[in-house]
């Protein structure tokens, strides 16, 4: 068994910052216990991320470590893989929070430089991320947000598999009210619906957009309504169209204009990609010597009850309308 002190010595070897943004820090305060009169004396001392002061009840002597939230451009590669590899697990399950912090950036260093070392382990790792991502402490959880980024991008479809926790947390996150945890949770769903396939993404998202809490029905319609637009036409005609049209016409009436908005947005999309592709049109009953083109206003009246095809009719050609008069 790795001890966490044999763990902390590995993973602090280097120097690092935390910072909570570009133009501001958040400072740790580490309290450690001292000798009076052959006694060891400890006194309690309180931690205070949102503050540049650590706050501090009795007389501990403090020692301030400052830590930074690397860019994934500027995650330097590790210098020994095999130890690396070997602490990793150990540092994920650490309560020492600074040294978790650590261990969460050696994992993004592994996703982006060394992946193939992480697969065996992929499944161990992302369960212990899901706890990294529920940790009260913000810098734990915002780090553990830009793991998944990074994971995302280097394990792309593999993460398929693993990603209902993942996918949880993060809308749960992107919902909050701190708003670097919120800007952090919002780049990872971009991560996800830009390097997961939307053919096998989508079906995850499904569920997500009927959701109990408002909030996460809309960061849902964001993620569904970015997937949608990188289909291709004949993986658009595999999924249904109709489908498409159905979940964007239902979140036209949501609570939250955020779902209101990602709806509309898919609506225009689908509506330029279904004139532009005959493919997508349905096959008319009979056979005709004539080809019949069946319009998007018939396409939707057809598939859509009266009301929701009306509202759906309603979008696209004010739309259509303010590019004419705007051309």
């Amino acid at each position: 068994m790795i001890s966490e002190a044999a763990v902390r010595d590995h993973l602090l070897s280097k120097s690092e910052t935390i910072s909570e943004s570009s133009s501001s820090n958040i400072f740790f305060a580490k309290s450690y216990i001292e000798h009076s009169n052959g006694k060891l004396e400890g006194k309690q001392v309180e931690y205070n991320e949102s503050s540049v002061q650590p706050v501090v009840n009795g007389n501990v002597e403090v020692m301030v470590a400052e830590v930074e939230y690397i860019e994934s451009e500027k995650l330097d590669d590790l210098t020994d893989i095999d130890t690396s590899l070997k602490m990793l697990i150990p540092g994920l399950e650490s309560k020492d929070w600074v040294l978790l912090c650590e261990a969460l950036n050696n994992v993004r260093r592994l996703s982006i430089y060394h992946k193939d070392a992480l697969e065996d382990i992929l499944d161990t790792i992302i369960s212990l991320l899901v706890k990294s991502l529920k940790n009260p402490r913000s810098a734990v959880c915002k780090t553990g947000i830009m793991t998944c980024a990074d994971m995302f991008k280097a394990f792309g479809d593999k993460i398929i598999d693993f990603l209902d926790p993942l996918f949880v947390q993060l809308l749960l996150k992107s919902s909050q009210d701190k708003r670097f945890v919120c800007d952090a949770a919002e780049k990872a769903l971009v991560a996800l619906t830009t390097w997961v396939s939307p053919v096998l993404l989508l079906p995850k998202l499904q569920p997500y957009l009927k959701n109990r809490n408002p909030r996460i029905r809309a960061k849902a319609s964001m993620c569904f309504s970015r997937s949608v637009r990188r289909l291709g036409v004949d993986e658009m005609k595999a999924y249904g169209i109709d489908k498409l049209i159905k979940t964007a016409a239902a979140q036209l009436s949501d609570q939250l204009p955020e779902s209101r908005e990602a709806a509309r947005a898919l609506l225009l999309e689908l509506q330029t990609v279904y004139e532009k592709s005959p493919v997508l049109a349905p096959e008319p009953d009979a056979p005709s010597e004539e080809p019949s083109v069946c319009s998007w206003e018939r396409f939707c009246e057809s598939n859509l009850s009266k009301l929701s095809a009306q509202a759906v009719l309603r979008v696209t050609s004010m739309a259509r309308e303010g590019h004419v008069v705007g051309s």
